[in-house]
């Protein structure tokens, strides 16, 4: 298969299809010889923040001059965006040559969509010549396709709700699910908060007998007046430990929380030869970008230049990207909107998948705007506008414009957005996020 036959292919995988469970993982790395084996990985699960724990490991340890991989999921444009090495995404060709082994041994036998890409990015990690890798699961933990690896360490973000069909209908049952990754003496790196989800993943990792680390616990965290912070090891094989003068290339000041769990992996890493300088861990962590994640956007109105997290030129549009989607994502956007920024009027671009409930989300972020407008990203689940103001109560219905086509939308967005004191913010979906972002800044992922 050539590239473009490559994503057709994986395409027929039914990109939206969920089917949890390890066996056809299990039958295809066997059939090629358990490449996984032969790497060190870090394993990242969660509901939110393991994405920018990824992006901030990465940062790091590229800056330390390790060669890393990164799987990441979902993507906002091209599906190479999922794979890294350090700055680089796989190459088409790489992705075509792995994709057609990674179809020629599956034969007749079906996988999903992401089944495919995790198969695919484990086999060009063992064939790469990497100090460490980076798993970032899909969905879950415990029947997630990345959970086939034994890792060096295990990382378990914050949990909240999200996923209930498939994952459950308490915060202790998703902290199970999500839980389901530690492995046997593996250390655990956490920043659960909520008592219930801690007990869960402190019983998990008991069971065991993997060490487990606590954010607030084992280590911690402050932040001073002019926004620098500290992160402090307290217990265990972090005490005594610390690191000051740090500052976060992403924006949001929950950023603080997600990069104290990429610290806390560092010293854990010792052990098999990976070690980062304080110099260069500050480095790294003040360059850490994730695309789509609170990403600031000025665009000039009549050239349609662009600025990324850059201050705002005269006569700009000011876009906030975030790919927000559930309430602990949304309760984040809304925080950093109310504490970091500053605007006249708030244009909110929503769309959202079908089953999302926008009715515990978009009200949150609606009280804020003085303008909704109401669209839909490609895709087969994607729900349509007039299914999200059903979820609004009547009093931010008035403020509604149902625009399906999301060009359309946009463009009414920068016709509200009068001046560079008004701000547009898009979210609800990472779909979403990544079609506006390729409008406004093209692709992320070079051709070739």
């Amino acid at each position: 298969m050539n590239y473009q036959q490559a994503q057709a292919y994986l395409d027929s995988l039914q990109f939206h299809k969920i089917k949890l469970g390890l066996d056809s993982m299990r039958s295809f790395l066997a059939r090629v010889g358990r490449p996984e084996l032969g790497l060190k990985i870090v394993h990242v699960a969660g509901t939110n923040g393991k994405g920018s724990v990824c992006a901030t490991l990465l940062a790091i340890l590229g800056e330390g001059g390790y060669r890393v991989g990164l799987y990441t999921s979902p993507h906002l444009s091209s599906v190479r965006e999922r794979f890294r090495i350090n700055d680089q995404y796989i190459g088409e060709d790489d992705f075509a040559r792995l994709a057609t082994r990674v179809q020629e041994v599956l034969g007749e036998d079906l996988i999903t969509y992401f089944e495919f890409t995790t198969a695919l990015a484990l086999l060009w990690f063992a064939e790469s010549d990497l100090d460490l890798v980076i798993l970032e699961t899909g969905l879950g933990g415990r029947l997630d396709a990345t959970n086939v690896v034994e890792p060096l360490v295990t990382v378990i973000t914050n949990v909240s709700m999200d996923h209930e069909a498939w994952l459950g209908t308490t915060l202790a049952a998703v902290a199970g699910e999500k839980a389901g990754i530690i492995k046997p003496g593996v250390p655990v790196i956490s920043g659960v908060a909520d008592d219930d989800s801690r007990r869960v993943v402190a019983r998990v990792s008991l069971e065991r007998q993997a060490p487990l680390f606590l954010l607030g616990r084992e280590f911690e965290t402050s932040v001073a007046p002019d926004g620098s912070w500290r992160w402090q090891g307290e217990k265990g094989a972090l005490a005594g430990l610390c690191l000051e003068d740090l500052r976060c290339g992403m924006r949001g000041s929950y950023q603080v929380e997600n990069a104290a769990l990429a610290l806390a992996v560092l010293p854990l890493l010792e052990s098999a030869g990976i070690q980062v300088e304080p110099k260069l861990v500050r480095q790294g962590l003040a360059t850490v970008h994730w695309p789509g994640r609170l990403e600031y956007v000025c665009l000039g109105r009549q050239e349609r230049q662009v600025v990324v997290d850059g201050e705002e030129q005269d006569d700009c549009v000011r876009y906030l990207l975030d790919g927000a989607h559930n309430p602990a994502g949304v309760e984040s956007l809304v925080s950093t909107l109310r504490d970091e920024y500053s605007f006249r009027r708030l244009i909110v671009v929503w769309g959202a998948m079908s089953d999302k409930d926008s009715a515990k989300t978009l009200p949150a972020i609606g009280v804020l705007a003085r303008h909704l407008i109401l669209t839909r990203p490609q895709g087969e689940r994607s729900a349509e506008p007039e299914q999200l103001m059903e979820q609004l109560p009547q009093e931010l219905r008035i403020r509604c414009e149902l625009i399906r086509d999301v060009a359309m939308a946009l463009a009414r967005a920068e016709e509200l957005a009068t001046t560079t004191e008004d701000l547009i913010v898009v979210a609800g979906s990472l779909y979403l996020v990544g079609a506006v972002r390729r409008s406004l800044l093209g692709e992320l992922v070079e051709e070739g």
